[in-house]
C-alpha cells in the first residue's frame, strides 16, 4: 500500500477547562489545563498511525518552546519532524473548552504553517497515492504552494477538510482546489455557510455538482450524510458521552481515509469513522491512546 502524504500543522494544543466562556471584563477560575499535541494534520495522521495505514506526516516545526515540544513528542511517537525551520517559532492552539464540552480555538499560528512546494517535491510520488489537505492552510500565504503541488500531480486523490473557516480562503484558491475534484469532508456548519442554503443535505447536493466526488458532511449526533456516485445516503452517529469535541472531525476523516486505502466501500467507512469520532469526544482532547482505540474500535475491523 502506498502513503497518503499529510500536508499540515502539528502544534502544541492547550487544552483549558472552563465552567463556560466569559464575557468581556469578566473573571473567571479555570477547572484545568493540560497540553498536548495537536493539529489538523497531526490528529489525521494519528488515527493513520492507530489503523496501521502507511503514510507521511508533512507538517513543518519551529522553533521555541512550542517548537520544542512538537520535537520532543514526535520524536517520542517515532516520528522524524518532516522538515525543522530553526529561525521561525511554531505557534499553539488554546482550546478553551466549556462545560458542554464544545470546543473555541484561539490560534497563534507560526512555523507550522509555511509551505513551500519544493519541501514536497523531495518525496517520491512513486510512494504516494493520496494526500489530506486542511483549509486553514489554504489561507495562509503559502497556501499556493501546497495548490501548485498538487495540480502536478494529478494522479494523487485529495482529501480536503476546508474547516470551519471555509469562508476565508480565497475564492481563486478554492475554485483550484474544487477543479482537482477532491473528497470533500466537512461539517453541517461549514457546507452551509459556504454554499449560502440552510439546509446540509441541499448544500452537499449542491457541493457535489461541482466536484463529481464523494462528499461527507458530518451532522453531530445525527451521523453524517453522504453523496457517491450521485447517490446520497444517512449513516447514523453512534452515542457518546462528550468530554470535549476537540478533534473529532479530524479523526472522523482519518478513518475514512484509512477505511478507503483499505478498499472499504463507503457507507462502512463512515460507520467506522463515525465510532472513532465516538470514542474521540469521550476523552479529552484530540488523540486516543493505542489502549483507548483497542477498547473501543479495534472491534470493528478498522484494517
Amino acid at each position: 500500500m502506498k502513503n497518503t502524504l499529510v500536508i499540515g500543522s502539528t502544534v502544541t494544543d492547550i487544552v483549558i477547562r472552563v465552567p463556560r466562556l466569559p464575557v468581556s471584563g469578566e473573571d473567571i477560575n479555570i477547572i484545568s489545563q493540560h497540553q498536548q499535541l495537536g493539529g489538523c494534520a497531526y490528529n489525521v495522521s494519528h488515527i493513520l498511525k492507530l489503523t496501521k495505514t502507511p503514510y507521511i506526516l508533512c507538517s513543518p516545526v519551529g522553533s521555541g518552546v512550542f517548537g520544542d515540544f512538537v520535537d520532543k513528542q514526535l520524536q517520542l511517537e517515532g516520528v522524524q519532524p518532516f522538515i525543522k525551520l530553526h529561525d521561525i517559532p511554531n505557534g499553539c492552539c488554546y482550546c478553551i473548552v466549556d462545560s458542554s464540552g464544545e470546543r473555541t480555538f484561539l490560534s497563534h499560528h507560526g512555523a507550522e504553517y509555511i509551505f513551500h512546494k519544493e519541501w514536497m517535491n523531495k518525496i517520491n510520488p512513486e510512494t504516494v497515492d493520496s494526500v489530506f489537505v486542511c483549509g486553514i492552510e489554504l489561507e495562509e500565504p503559502t497556501g499556493e504552494e501546497i495548490l501548485s503541488y498538487l495540480e502536478e500531480h494529478p494522479e494523487y486523490l485529495v482529501f480536503f477538510a476546508p474547516g470551519p473557516r471555509i469562508t476565508k480562503i480565497p475564492k481563486p484558491l478554492m475554485d483550484r482546489m474544487i477543479a482537482l475534484k477532491p473528497v470533500f469532508h466537512m461539517n453541517y456548519k461549514e457546507v452551509t455557510s459556504f454554499m449560502g442554503v440552510k439546509s446540509p443535505e441541499e448544500a452537499t447536493k449542491q457541493l457535489h455538482s461541482l466536484t463529481k466526488n464523494r462528499i461527507i458532511t458530518t451532522l453531530g449526533r445525527k451521523g453524517a450524510f453522504c453523496i457517491e456516485n450521485n447517490e446520497s445516503f444517512l449513516v447514523p452517529g453512534v452515542p457518546a458521552k462528550i468530554e470535549d469535541t476537540i478533534g473529532a472531525g479530524d479523526a472522523h476523516l482519518g478513518a475514512i481515509i484509512s477505511s478507503i486505502k483499505y478498499a472499504i466501500p463507503l457507507e462502512q467507512a463512515v460507520r467506522r469513522a463515525n465510532l472513532v469520532a465516538a470514542a474521540v469526544v469521550s476523552v479529552s482532547g484530540a488523540s486516543l491512546t493505542e489502549e483507548q482505540f483497542n477498547k473501543n474500535c479495534r472491534h470493528m475491523k478498522i484494517n
